[in-house]
């Protein structure tokens, strides 16, 4: 009991950063018409699709592995654009413990912004406004969602096995350094290839800092670890659902594409 009642005033009265993080849980898009992005990926992927009713509209869910009864399970959510261009909104990382006041007050301190938006959640956006959302478990699919209703086909080609990484092209990796350092930590920092760094999360997954060349920062694509697949079938599907194959030379073990709302996607067999 003793032992116990340590950990937990340790577990307490610890930093809030850098986070104990739990690997990247899932990330979201913003496009125009959800249910046909829920059908564009229900093409693709061999998972199960979600809704959640949110607001004046459904919000989609492609599961990244099966469901199981505590909902543990890494996802794309698809949101509505509500007027804004389609874009990868946000990415979630899983901390074993999210102090929101305490995070506040360390980032503040630090001259970083502190949350934005209102409610329990919230994001956390980086110097350069990219968003980050928090869990702590119990997290996983939300308990509002439910099979979907849509008409999908179920014939996906790929099976997904959960995130593998968000890269984020930033104004300036080396000034963007300090702020990920703060919050995930210095052991995090990994190897540099070309002008993109790597910050290694737990559970193989990862985040990826480049330059923004065009001066747009963003989140400028996703990585779903998938098993092995037939990559010919999946480039004539894409072909026939409205994506686009993109060269890949600088990730030649992938398959990069863009969705039917030229959103950019990586597959990666593990």
């Amino acid at each position: 009991m003793l032992l116990a009642l340590l950990a937990l005033w340790a577990q307490l009265t610890a930093p809030a950063l850098p986070l104990q993080n739990l690997g990247l849980e899932h990330l979201d898009i913003v496009v125009p018409d959800t249910a046909a992005s829920a059908k564009f990926y229900n093409r693709i992927f061999k998972s199960a699709v979600h809704q959640q009713p949110l607001r004046d509209s459904l919000r989609y869910f492609i599961l990244l592995g099966d469901l199981p009864p505590d909902r543990q399970v890494g996802y794309i959510a698809i949101g509505a654009g509500q007027g804004r261009p389609p874009s990868i909104g946000h990415y979630c990382t899983l901390a074993k413990v999210y102090d929101r006041a305490g995070m506040a007050t360390q980032l503040e301190a630090a001259g970083y912004p502190g949350i934005r938006g209102n409610g329990g959640l919230g994001m956390w956006p980086d110097p350069d406004g990219i968003d980050l959302q928090l869990f702590r478990p119990p997290a996983g699919l939300v308990t509002a969602a439910v099979p979907t209703t849509l008409d999908v086909k179920n014939d996906g080609l790929v099976t997904p096995l959960g995130v593998d990484h968000v890269m984020l092209a930033v104004s300036d990796v080396e000034k963007s350094l300090p702020y990920y350092r703060l919050v995930y930590g210095d052991g995090v920092i990994g190897r540099r290839e070309g002008g993109r760094l790597w910050l290694n999360l737990e559970k193989s997954t990862r985040i990826g800092l480049e330059k923004a060349t065009d001066g747009m920062p963003r989140i400028s694509h996703y990585a779903i670890k998938v098993k092995p697949f037939d990559r010919a079938a999946v480039v004539r599907r894409l072909q026939e659902i409205g994506g686009k194959v993109l060269p890949s030379p600088d990730e030649p073990d992938v398959l990069r594409f863009a969705d039917d709302n030229g959103i950019v996607v990586e597959l990666k067999v593990v």
